[in-house]
């Protein structure tokens, strides 16, 4: 799941949920909700194994060079 799409999904989540008070919330203090709470659940979810998509295609891009180095080492 991309950064923005979960960002967007806790934010219907937490709208949905609040939708009650939502009259006597400003617009403006969903976006501060997320802002303070996202990085808190993605500790969360990296915490039970998960990593963001950019994070996972970074750690591939490092191990397949670390394969190739190993390779280029073992021929010689």
């Amino acid at each position: 799941m991309k950064d923005k799409d979960l960002a967007e999904a806790l934010k219907s989540i937490i709208e949905k949920e609040l939708k009650i008070f939502s009259a006597l919330i400003p617009k403006d203090a969903f976006k501060n909700i997320e802002k303070n709470i996202y990085p808190k659940v993605e500790k969360i979810v990296e915490q039970s194994g998960y990593v963001k998509k950019e994070k996972y295609e970074n750690l591939k891009r490092i191990i397949d060079n670390l394969e190739k180095r190993i390779s280029d080492l073992e021929k010689n």
